[in-house]
């Protein structure tokens, strides 16, 4: 079989939603938990991540699905890359265990299905503020804030690449 009829090894990495009860009870923990659209992945996607996955023993990214992204206002013909595309680029960076996706406005109902040891937003977030906080706390988790290492932002680079800056 030629590497052009097999499916990347980092595609495993990729979870439906319904498989992760499955899948989970096989990854170390602690389980850490972060959630975004993912959209143009730049340098600072990739040093937060790499810094979200250093707080615990494996790291579940939750994509925003195409029609959840949609809601969050970020802008005409957002996500420019459609969800199967975001997943595949996340599940391929060293620091992603497993990647899913959730159709609602918020990961909610997935964080409560997973019950991660550590939930993590960037810096933008306040911790109080994190969707699924006061959960994650009531059963002994921590959740964080991750500062911007790298000033970027998906949006700032779509307006530069529409000559919009």
């Amino acid at each position: 079989m030629t590497t052009s009829e097999s499916a990347p090894d980092f595609e495993g990495k990729i979870c439906p939603p319904r498989e992760l009860g499955r899948r989970l009870v096989h990854v170390a923990r602690p389980l850490v938990f972060t959630n975004g659209v993912f959209d143009l992945l730049h340098r600072g996607h990739v040093t937060y991540l790499a810094q979200a996955r250093a707080l615990g023993s494996s790291l579940l990214v939750a994509l925003n699905s195409d029609a959840s992204a949609g809601k969050l206002g970020k802008g005409d013909g957002r996500p420019i890359n459609g969800l199967e595309d975001r997943l595949a680029v996340i599940a391929a960076l060293e620091a992603v265990t497993l990647v899913t996706w959730f159709e609602e406005q918020t990961p909610l109902p997935l964080i409560l299905k997973v019950k991660p040891e550590v939930l993590v937003k960037g810096g933008d977030w306040k911790p109080e503020a994190i969707v699924g906080a006061a959960e994650v706390k009531s059963w002994g988790g921590a959740v964080h804030s991750i500062p911007f290492e790298h000033q970027r932002s998906t949006t700032a680079l779509i307006n530069r690449i529409r000559g919009k800056t």
